[in-house]
């Protein structure tokens, strides 16, 4: 197995001890992390970290305390059925209550009510159709029941008793679905790529669905992320048709994943409705403090399968948006706005409706850029609906699953999530390079880049590597994982990732839970806290049995951090009960966590 030194030399990757410019390269000259007592951030969290286990809850440092906030089918309204353990609801109840598989979600503080925005990206399919003996949906109200069930959830919630709740029948409790009419806009908006015979004039699409991530604008705004759109698509009407390669490259095929939205709406049918599929794959933006307005598809920042979307402000007070394409072998993107944000400004609202979007090149020697998607020779309006396309033709780098980018609050920085990429040094396209250093990646890495002149909007940058996961229990090599990781704070693919407002790093994991071979040590998923300066990481939380930890935000006085739990039980769903125990079915539920003393807490 190569040495990691040998790997980069042979790139010319390092000059000096690991120098990337300014910057030191951390995985390779960092200590082992300690693993009896951490301090990290600026002012500092301190904890005892916590061992990796298996069990069906949820494992926190001591001095630290859970409850439970909201979970799948938790009614939003008065009137509405509370969750039935054995039917899993019903189109209508769905509609009401709060949907599943929570991931991103921010937390609004407006006229003093705390409002929480979660994306609720997919149904677990053996779970809410776990009262059918196929486990899939079988009629129309299955249907009905599992387009409710996606979208974003909005809702107050309040604090009685020390423990947050939803509050029912608040004016700011709403559902956005894969039915709910959303406006589009940017370069692709009224193209003909974009009509259907359901709208013929391109510009409000129906729906928005499997949003992963998050982001949240300094507008008040939130920002959903359409990630795997492709799955809800089908031909039923032609299963032997052919799928073009400009869609292919989305992952369209004949059939789907076994929703069946087309059951109830023909728009799901590739061949009677060709162009419905261009309308999904966009950054959405939902105003909470506006419970009637219309939500809109920002086409200028690009369609692909969108994991969050990061929003700082440049020198000149450009937004910048970082968003990565979760798929192996895609891109990282940056979308520069044309205006400019001002505080308190209505213009604000229209930032992202038109600007320049932009790939990512990591050249081996530790420096990059950022290549206008205009390069491509391909028309605004195609570069925003075949976005992937245009980025290929630009030469951008493909990397390892780029998930959550984060951007450091005390430093003009930036992070991603590279998760795993089982297909590096084995496809043509994908071949081991600098900054996705190992064949058959299985753990992961997390890229950190800082722009020229400390400005986001600047197309050159310098880069390093913060953390390579791996085991260094049973791994050889590379995949031992960097120097600060050791048998204490292992993990497996990074893709939440956060900053608090102190500026410690939050690394939350979805990965494989077999704690068995290359996993080993590792139990169930998880999330860490790092310190940026000296790349030191512990383990913070592990969640219960097969969940991923995902979605983070913090309540106005720091006193709360909110966690999202997704999936528990997806794949054995009778060996999991979290949250509620006993002989219960598993239900992806966020979290409060807060210190049992009372104070901040990021």
């Amino acid at each position: 197995m190569a040495d990691f030194n040998d790997v980069v030399s042979r790139r010319k990757f390092l000059q000096g001890s690991f120098a990337l410019g300014s910057g030191a390269f951390i995985a390779a000259t960092i200590g082992p992390a300690k693993a009896t007592s951490f301090l990290s951030g600026f002012n500092g969290i301190s904890f005892n970290p916590v061992p990796a286990n298996g069990k069906d809850t949820i494992t926190l440092p001591k001095g630290f305390s859970w409850h439970k906030v909201a979970s799948w089918g938790d009614p939003l309204w008065s009137g509405v059925d509370d969750f039935d353990q054995i039917t899993r609801g019903t189109g209508e109840s769905q509609e009401g209550s709060f949907g599943d598989n929570n991931d991103g979600m921010s937390l609004f503080d407006i006229e003093g009510k705390s409002i929480l925005a979660v994306n609720n990206e997919y149904c677990n399919r053996k779970i809410i159709y776990g009262n059918r003996a196929s486990g899939l949906p079988e009629t129309s109200d299955d249907v009905r029941k599992g387009i409710a069930s996606h979208g974003v959830s909005i809702f107050e919630i309040e604090k009685k008793l020390g423990k947050w709740k939803i509050k029912k029948d608040s004016l700011y409790n709403r559902k956005i679905t894969g039915d709910t009419k959303i406006a589009l806009d940017g370069p692709a908006a009224g193209f003909y790529l974009m009509k259907t015979d359901e709208d013929l004039t391109g510009k409000v699409a129906k729906g928005t669905f499997n949003n992963c991530g998050n982001g949240r604008t300094p507008w008040g705004t939130y920002l959903a992320c359409e990630e795997n759109f492709h799955g809800y698509f089908s031909s039923p009407s032609n299963p032997s048709a052919s799928i073009p390669p400009e869609q292919a490259r989305y992952g369209l095929k004949t059939k789907d994943k076994g929703y069946n939205w087309v059951m109830n709406q023909d728009r799901f049918d590739l061949v009677k409705n060709p162009n419905e599929v261009n309308r999904h794959g966009y950054i959405t933006e939902i105003d909470p403090s506006k419970p009637q307005s219309m939500p809109r598809k920002h086409t200028a920042m690009g369609r692909f399968k969108h994991e969050n979307c990061e929003v700082s402000i440049s020198k000149n007070g450009q937004v910048v948006a970082y968003m990565g394409d979760d798929e192996r072998g895609e891109h990282l993107y940056k979308f520069v706005s044309k205006g400019k944000y001002k505080k308190g400004a209505s213009s604000n609202y229209d930032l992202l409706t038109e600007g320049e979007l932009f790939v990512a090149v990591f050249n081996d020697d530790g420096t990059g850029k950022w290549i206008n998607l205009k390069e491509s020779g391909m028309s605004e309006p195609e570069i925003a609906i075949f976005t992937r396309l245009a980025a290929t033709k630009v030469g951008a780098t493909t990397m390892d699953r780029p998930e959550w980018v984060a951007v450091n609050p005390k430093k003009v920085e930036a992070y991603c999530a590279l998760t795993n990429n089982k297909n590096r040094g084995v496809k043509d396209n994908q071949p081991i390079n600098a900054v996705n250093p190992r064949e058959n990646n299985p753990y992961g890495q997390i890229v950190r880049w800082t722009p020229s002149n400390s400005d986001h909007a600047s197309v050159d940058f310098k880069w390093d590597l913060f953390v390579m996961a791996g085991n260094p229990e049973t791994a050889e090599g590379l995949y031992k994982g960097s120097e600060n990781i050791n048998k204490d704070n292992m993990f497996n693919s990074p893709d939440g990732i956060a900053f608090d407002s102190k500026g410690n790093l939050w690394i939350q994991t979805d990965g494989k839970y077999s704690n068995s071979g290359k996993f080993a040590g590792m139990g169930n998923n998880q999330m860490l806290c790092a310190n940026p300066r000296t790349g030191e990481i512990s383990r913070f939380l592990v969640g219960p049995k097969e969940c991923e930890i995902t979605g983070i935000t913090w309540s106005s006085d720091k006193k709360t951090m909110f966690v999202g739990v997704q999936h528990p039980g997806e794949k054995n769903p009778d060996s999991c009960h979290f949250p509620d125990g006993g002989n219960s079915v598993p239900r992806s539920t966020v979290i409060a966590i807060t210190r049992n003393n009372g104070r901040a807490i990021g």
